[in-house]
């Protein structure tokens, strides 16, 4: 049985286009406390503790920390080939966009419908950054 695409418009932060499988995440993400040679999650008490968010796109609600570990974090994570390959945020910030600026992540934000009901872990998600569209295939 063939999946239903569902098409949204968004806001293009960050240019590019990818397509990967979704991961979610409820808590807002510093990059520094992602393994960067697995892309796992090892900040205690995250809600993806355990998982990768390695060549996925990632959608949270929004980073934290400083601009060095925001950015150092990410770098950290393209020397092993672990970055996302996009990501979705609810609430940008300047030090977020500025790490994805500089690693090349395409980032998008103002999703017409809420990322945190109509995306889920596993799905297949086309952000195109350069369109403002983003794409879900849903899996389940």
């Amino acid at each position: 049985m063939p999946t239903q695409e569902k098409k949204l418009k968004c806001r293009k932060i960050v240019k590019g286009c990818a397509e990967a499988e979704a991961i979610v995440s409820n808590d807002p993400f510093c990059f520094y406390l992602i393994d960067p040679k697995t892309g796992i999650v090892i900040e205690k008490n995250h809600c993806l503790k355990g998982q990768s968010i390695a060549n996925k796109v990632l959608v949270f609600p929004s980073g934290k920390g400083s601009s060095v570990v925001q950015v150092d974090g990410l770098y950290q994570l393209s020397l092993y080939n672990n970055l996302p390959k996009a990501m979705i945020v609810k609430d940008p910030d300047p030090v977020l966009v500025s790490a994805a600026v500089i690693m090349s992540v395409p980032l998008v934000d103002n999703l017409e419908e809420d990322p945190f009901t109509v995306i889920s872990n596993g799905d297949i998600v086309k952000v195109d950054a350069d369109k403002s569209e983003v794409r879900i295939n849903k899996t389940k």
